[in-house]
C-alpha cells in the first residue's frame, strides 16, 4: 500500500480526492487542512507522497514545503492554479524540492478533478520513485533578485536580435526534451552556456500552456543566453533558447533555406505535449543528422526516445541524463534502452558537452 498525504483546505477538494485514490484500491490517505498539519502528519504518517495544494490559511504551502522538506524530504507533487502568479509559485516550490505539479482546470471541483484525474494518479505513481533534491542556494535563488544578463538591444530592421544569426538547414542545432523535474534541471544547464553559442537550442518541456511562458521568463533572468516561447513561425537564431508553447506541439520546418520552429496544436496522437516525439521526427526532415545534438532529460514515459534513437542511427549526437542525477529515470532510460544515447551523462556535465559538441 501506498501512503498518501493529501493537503488541501478545502473539504470539498480532499474528499474528492480520497475518492479518487481510494478507488485505486492501493492507497492508505490521510489529510491536513493547512501547512502547519501538513509538517505535523509528515513527520507522524510518514507518507510515500504528498499533494500539497498551494493556497492554503495559517501556513501556505510554499513555507510547509520548505519546513517539509527540511525536517523529513518526501515526494511532493504541488496543485497549482493555472494563473500567472500560480505558475510562479509552482517555479518557487520546484526549486525547494517538489518533484512535480498538477495544474487544476478552472470550474467545479469535481469536473476539475476528472481532467486531471489520470495525470495526477500517474504522476503520484511516479514520483515514488523519484529522486528528491534540496533547493539550492546558487544561481536559482538569484533568478527572482537579480537583473537580466547583460545582452546587446539593438535589433535589426528585420526584427531578428543582432546578437545571433539566423540558422541555415547546415547549421547545428541543439535539441531538448525533457518532462518531470524538468525546470530544476533546465536551470542546472542553461545558465552555464554562453550568450555567443553559436548554434539554437529547442526545448519541448511537458507543460501546461499558461506555464511555458512564466518559464521562458525565468530561464531568460537566469541565462547569458535569450530565451523565449515559440508561439508562432519563429526563425531561429544563434544564442536563442526556443520552449515550445504548452499544450501545443512544436516542431522545425525549413522556410528559404532557414530553419523555423513552429507553434501548432496538440497531435492527439502522442500523450505528452509538447510531443519530444514530434520535433524529433522534424529534425530527422529538415536537418543534416550529423549537424544535431538531441538530449533526454529527466522525465516519465517513454516521449522521444524513438526519434532520438532514429537521429543516433543517422549520426546525430544524442545525450541521455544519467540516473545519478534524473529526477525521474524515464525517457533518458528509455533512450539508453534502444540504444540511442551516445553518451550518459550527469545534469551537471551536460552544458559542457553542448558547448564542445557546438565549437567542433
Amino acid at each position: 500500500m501506498l501512503k498518501l498525504l493529501i493537503v488541501d483546505d478545502s473539504a470539498l477538494m480532499r474528499r474528492h480526492l480520497t475518492q479518487l485514490f481510494e478507488s485505486e484500491g492501493d492507497f492508505t490517505i490521510c489529510h491536513a487542512r493547512n501547512g502547519n498539519e501538513a509538517v505535523a502528519m509528515n513527520r507522524e504518517f510518514k507518507p510515500d507522497v504528498v499533494t500539497l495544494d498551494i493556497n492554503m490559511p495559517e501556513m501556505d504551502g510554499i513555507s510547509a514545503l520548505s519546513l517539509i522538506m527540511a525536517e523529513r524530504p518526501v515526494p511532493v507533487i504541488m496543485l497549482s492554479s493555472l494563473t500567472q502568479k500560480g505558475a510562479l509559485a509552482t517555479f518557487e516550490a520546484l526549486n525547494l524540492g517538489a518533484v512535480d505539479f498538477v495544474a487544476k482546470p478552472g470550474g467545479t471541483i469535481s469536473m476539475s478533478l476528472d481532467d486531471v484525474a489520470a495525470d495526477l494518479i500517474r504522476k503520484v505513481r511516479t514520483v515514488t520513485k523519484a529522486k528528491i533534491r534540496p533547493s539550492s542556494t546558487s544561481s536559482k535563488s538569484a533568478l527572482a533578485k537579480s537583473p537580466a544578463p547583460a545582452r546587446p538591444t539593438p535589433r535589426a530592421p528585420q526584427g531578428r536580435s543582432s546578437a545571433g544569426k539566423v540558422t541555415g538547414v547546415k547549421d547545428k542545432v541543439v535539441l531538448i526534451g525533457v518532462s518531470t523535474g524538468g525546470p530544476r534541471t533546465l536551470e542546472d544547464i542553461l545558465p552555464a552556456l554562453p550568450a555567443d553559442l553559436n548554434a539554437p537550442i529547442v526545448i519541448a518541456q511537458h507543460m501546461p500552456a499558461s506555464f511555458t511562458k512564466s518559464l521562458a521568463n525565468r530561464l531568460d533572468r537566469a541565462c547569458p543566453m535569450r530565451v523565449e516561447e515559440v508561439d508562432k513561425a519563429t526563425a531561429l537564431e544563434s544564442g536563442t533558447i526556443y520552449i515550445g508553447r504548452g499544450n501545443a506541439e512544436i516542431t522545425l520546418t525549413v522556410r528559404k533555406s532557414q530553419l523555423h520552429a513552429i507553434s501548432k496544436p496538440e497531435d492527439k496522437e502522442y500523450l505528452w505535449h509538447p510531443s519530444v516525439e514530434l520535433l524529433g521526427k522534424s529534425a530527422l526532415r529538415c536537418c543534416d543528422p550529423k549537424k544535431v545534438l538531441a538530449i533526454l532529460l529527466t522525465g516519465m514515459g517513454h516521449d522521444g526516445s524513438r526519434a532520438f534513437t532514429e537521429l543516433h542511427n543517422h549520426g546525430a549526437s544524442t545525450i541521455a541524463e544519467s540516473s545519478e542525477t534524473a529526477i525521474v529515470f524515464g525517457m533518458p532510460a528509455e533512450l539508453i534502452e534502444r540504444r540511442g544515447a551516445g553518451k550518459v551523462l550527469p545534469a551537471q556535465a551536460i552544458a559542457n558537452e553542448i558547448i564542445n559538441f557546438v565549437g567542433k
